[in-house]
């Protein structure tokens, strides 16, 4: 199948696994430092830009997230957490983006003394004015940190359910997986299900499928983040397809942190195949040098999709997201017959057969 980055773009779409703070704008990092006096490992914005991006240099999870290290020290004052929340919209937007989950951990953001409140409030504020002008919906995921005390776990659940009906809409577990299981933040998870908020955990990419069954298990995830080492434990992979707990998928960061050797070694198709639920999505669009678009066009080059299967793809997008499900809905009536409409203007006779297998 053959369709343009054009085509791509118009397509409605959703992004569930988007780290705010792995998404600026490369000359909003370069702004930002130059208001609040940071120090930059670059003497031009163009020289910035490339440090900020991935490349050969990263091998493992672990070198991937040190790039996290200059964005985070441009995020410790709430002008800038609301600017780039605002932005981070604005460009899913511009590729038709309806819904965007934006995670992060606000206790990454404490550098210069703010509390937990007036970390996430700016986000919050950036994503309704983002929403007003957009015309798309948003919601927070809160993160907790593998590599930190899970008493901070524990503080970020309860922020989390505070703001619960505030745009906050689940709680996440990120970090370094290697050395750092979930089992131990289980107490935040705990009080998470307690108060029914939805959650999602990183799993299965710095690690192997014990990462994920603990996350299922120990922790209760509704869906998983990465789950690229699913493959390895066929009976867990059942279970994830019987229960249809959702995958965020997020194919170019799996290659740049090692989870994969490469796009055509991702088990991603084989998944599709299998029937599992995979969503495609982001992770952190300016380090990882991608946006939707660009995902779901290596995906069609990489695994050869067909157009019902391309659609399949966006279908459980909307379908994995933490929305309500009335508004959920509503929604997905909207977004399938525009994507039919997609499809039939730009490959009428292709999709006509595609859509007669069903």
């Amino acid at each position: 199948m053959t369709l343009s980055t054009e085509v791509l773009r118009k397509l409605p779409k959703t992004d569930l696994h988007l780290h705010l703070d792995g998404s600026l704008r490369p000359r909003t990092v370069w702004e930002l430092a130059k208001e609040q006096n940071v120090k930059l490992p670059a003497k031009t914005p163009a020289e910035l830009a490339r440090k900020l991006t991935a490349g050969s240099r990263t091998k493992s999870l672990a070198d991937y997230l040190k790039i996290f290290d200059v964005t985070l020290s441009v995020l410790q004052v709430p002008e800038a957490l609301e600017r780039v929340a605002y932005e981070l919209a604005e460009d899913c937007a511009a590729e038709n983006v309806r819904h965007m989950e934006v995670r992060y951990s606000p206790i990454l953001h404490q550098d210069k003394g703010l509390k937990l409140p007036d970390i996430l409030e700016p986000v919050l504020r950036g994503l309704r004015r983002a929403e007003g002008d957009f015309k798309m919906s948003t919601g927070v995921i809160i993160c907790g940190m593998r590599n930190i005390s899970p008493r901070s776990s524990y503080q970020l659940a309860e922020l989390a359910i505070e703001y619960r009906n505030r745009g906050v809409v689940a709680f996440d577990l990120a970090g370094e997986e290697k050395d750092f299981p979930a089992r131990d933040h289980r107490r935040a998870f705990r009080l998470i299900a307690d108060h029914n908020l939805s959650s999602t955990v990183h799993a299965g990419e710095g690690f192997g499928p014990p990462s994920i069954a603990q996350a299922l298990h120990d922790c209760g995830a509704h869906r998983i983040g990465h789950g690229t080492r699913l493959i390895e434990d066929p009976e867990l992979l059942n279970y994830v397809n019987d229960h249809r707990v959702p995958l965020e998928v997020c194919l170019t960061s799996n290659v740049q942190t090692g989870a994969v050797k490469t796009l055509q070694g991702h088990p991603f198709r084989r998944y599709l195949d299998a029937g599992l639920r995979v969503t495609l999505n982001t992770d952190n669009r300016m380090v990882s040098g991608t946006d939707l678009t660009k995902e779901y066009g290596i995906a069609i080059r990489t695994f050869g999709l067909t157009p019902y299967q391309l659609k399949r793809i966006v279908v459980n997008g909307f379908k994995s997201a933490f929305l309500p499900y009335a508004d959920k809905a509503r929604l997905l009536r909207r977004v399938v017959l525009e994507i039919d409409t997609v499809f039939m203007e730009a490959l009428p006779e292709a999709y006509d057969r595609a859509a007669s297998t069903l």
